[in-house]
């Protein structure tokens, strides 16, 4: 259950890595990272997703280049501080608006930007200052938002699956949101088990004060992985009511899981723009189908 990596997906992963790879080292040293890519992708399993090639590229990279495993340290760091310092600004705008579940859904996707592996050398803090003031212009598919208000206001717990350090900042305002209208339901947060790019791990976490319980999903796939996922998570999944899901990689790990998922994220590749036929950057909630 997930969207397996495709062809041109594929491809996109190449040249992405390759063109990284040749602003590090000596044509050698490329070309020999070049063949263990290829040959990590030989290796891999029939019909596994994009994500679940991070770890092992990652380690590649710190083969062949000796690259940090945790190469987004400082983007992470900065993210989180750049959230912090807005947190009041933010919460002062969802908490104020008519229908702040809303509202804060539209930031908690805006921050799906600061995803510094997908958009490689595209990320502005300045840029996601001036998209902070539209945050609540934001247009979303108001059917599938009716259905995860029924779903909260029936349920009794929700999985809050985060992507992006910086972003869960933003997703700590709509859980709080979402918990002063929906007092009855129990949330917790679900961050990567380890280094994932610059994911949220429990560090994170800590870094923007999350008032729910935090558990890790067990591993360092962006995404979640479920035939990867630790003992905790994989309760917690099971278990959930509702599951919000932020993030491609999560998409990318989960669709088609049948578990009662909305995802939400903006469109960062051509891959969403072919599999949504909407453009880049288009904010996005989806339900998973049954």
């Amino acid at each position: 259950m997930s969207i397996p990596i495709d062809s041109q997906c594929l491809q996109c992963h190449f040249r992405r890595n390759l063109e990284f790879a040749e602003s590090l080292g000596s044509s050698e040293q490329v070309m020999d990272f070049a063949r263990r890519l290829m040959q990590m992708y030989l290796d891999a399993p029939a019909d596994v997703s994009s994500p679940w090639f991070g770890p092992q590229t990652a380690q590649l990279f710190h083969e062949c280049f000796g690259l940090p495993l945790d190469r987004f340290q400082a983007e992470r760091l900065q993210s989180n501080q750049f959230v912090l310092e807005r947190l009041p600004m933010v919460r002062e705008m969802v908490f104020s608006a008519s229908d702040p579940v809303f509202a804060g859904l539209q930031c908690a996707i805006l921050g799906n930007y600061l995803d510094f592996s997908a958009l490689q050398g595209q990320v502005s803090f300045e840029k996601l200052e001036d998209m902070l003031r539209d945050a609540l212009k934001m247009e979303l598919d108001r059917q599938v938002y009716a259905s995860l208000c029924q779903d909260l206001e029936k349920g009794k717990a929700l999985l809050y699956l985060t992507d992006n350090a910086g972003e869960i900042g933003f997703d700590r305002v709509l859980a709080e949101a979402i918990a002063q209208k929906y007092p009855n339901l129990q949330i917790t947060f679900c961050v990567r088990g380890g280094i994932a790019q610059n994911d949220a791990t429990r560090e994170d976490a800590a870094a923007v004060g999350i008032p729910f319980p935090v558990i890790d999903n067990g591993n360092c796939v962006a995404g979640t992985q479920i035939d990867l996922l630790g003992e905790e998570a994989k309760q917690a999944l099971t278990e959930a009511d509702v599951i919000l899901a932020k993030g491609m990689a999560n998409v990318e790990t989960m669709f088609g899981c049948g578990y009662n998922v909305y995802y939400a994220f903006l469109v960062k590749c051509q891959r969403f723009v072919r599999l949504f036929d909407r453009p880049m950057f288009t904010p996005m909630l989806v339900k998973e189908k049954k």
